[in-house]
């Protein structure tokens, strides 16, 4: 969860054209999604502006990527551009499907 950057446009540029390729070359990466945050619920400003999923198969795949120079190289960018600051978690998901 990225806070807002110092610089908005110099930071979508760079993490779309430089960061994003890296987090693609992320081995056992199952998909890659973020989007900017557009305001809370209440209507108000967020105090975030992007937040970004990176999804593996399990927490073994996660273990092993973070092991990786592919990963290194990703994270030893996140200063280049997260000028806000940033959080980055682990989390375990579950899908659901819409009904009917």
């Amino acid at each position: 969860m990225h806070r807002p950057p110092a610089e908005p446009r110099r930071f979508d540029h760079y993490y779309r054209e430089v960061h994003t390729p890296l987090v693609q070359h992320i081995p056992g990466v199952l998909n890659y999604r973020y989007g900017k945050v557009l305001r809370t619920a209440e209507g108000t400003a967020s105090s975030y502006y992007l937040v970004s999923d990176v999804y593996f198969d399990d927490l073994n795949a996660l273990e092993a990527a973070l092991r990786s120079p592919e990963m290194a190289k990703a994270i030893e960018d996140v200063p280049n551009f997260a000028s806000g600051g940033v959080t980055i978690m682990f989390c375990e998901y579950e899908d659901f499907p819409p009904r009917a």
